[in-house]
């Protein structure tokens, strides 16, 4: 058996603490990702579509 041992309560408390940050951290760097690629996808695309859809003859006269 491995050797595993009932630990203080203290010490339950500061990993569980650890833990949680460690998680908000990761969840914080996923989605700081994600946004990166939804950004990179976004400039590929309009960087590889026709300009005339995005800026059509006359748009910029009222």
């Amino acid at each position: 058996m491995l050797g595993t041992r009932i630990k203080p309560y203290r010490e339950q408390v500061a990993e569980r603490e650890r833990r949680e940050a460690q998680g908000r951290v990761f969840r914080r760097n996923q989605v700081f990702g994600l946004v990166l690629i939804a950004a990179a996808i976004c400039i590929w695309w309009l960087f590889h579509t026709n300009p005339k859809w995005i800026f059509p003859p006359g748009w910029w006269r009222p």
